[in-house]
């Protein structure tokens, strides 16, 4: 007879990692709240860039993020569309000072700032067009 303990561990490593990936895959890209109990504030200086009259969405990238043109590509066209608001995309692997304070896993995350520069959402992931929209809103809500 042979020995089931390979086949056993093969087993758990498969429902492990299925079990992972549905669960990031229902996470992705969702919208939260800001995530931080302090309430984030995030300044003209610290992101280089001035911030929105009514929102401001800050994209971390790097160059090897795969997803993040498109996510550009959707951030812009919610800022376009959206008067008072403006995109500042950030250069994760230049500004690890900021993706350290921001807590920044993962890129593309996106964070929804009031006009205060205050994180209201966050997503970790591509957003869809109708989460960016509704975090906006609630953001010029603030």
């Amino acid at each position: 007879m042979s020995d089931p303990t390979g086949l056993i561990v093969a087993a758990v490593v498969l429902a492990a990692a299925t079990a992972f990936g549905l669960v990031r895959a229902r996470r992705d890209g969702r919208l939260r709240d800001g995530g931080r109990g302090d309430a984030l504030r995030l300044s003209a200086v610290e992101l280089g860039a001035a911030l929105g009259e009514r929102a401001t969405l800050v994209q971390f990238s790097t160059a090897l993020c795969a997803t993040c043109p498109g996510t550009r590509r959707l951030l812009t066209d919610v800022a376009a569309r959206t008067p008072g608001v403006r995109l500042v995309e950030i250069d994760a692997e230049a500004r690890l000072d900021l993706v350290r304070r921001a807590e920044v896993m993962r890129t593309p995350t996106v964070l929804v700032l009031d006009r205060a520069g205050r994180v209201v959402r966050r997503a970790s992931g591509p957003p869809t067009t109708a989460d960016m929209e509704s975090a906006v809103e609630l953001a010029m809500a603030d």
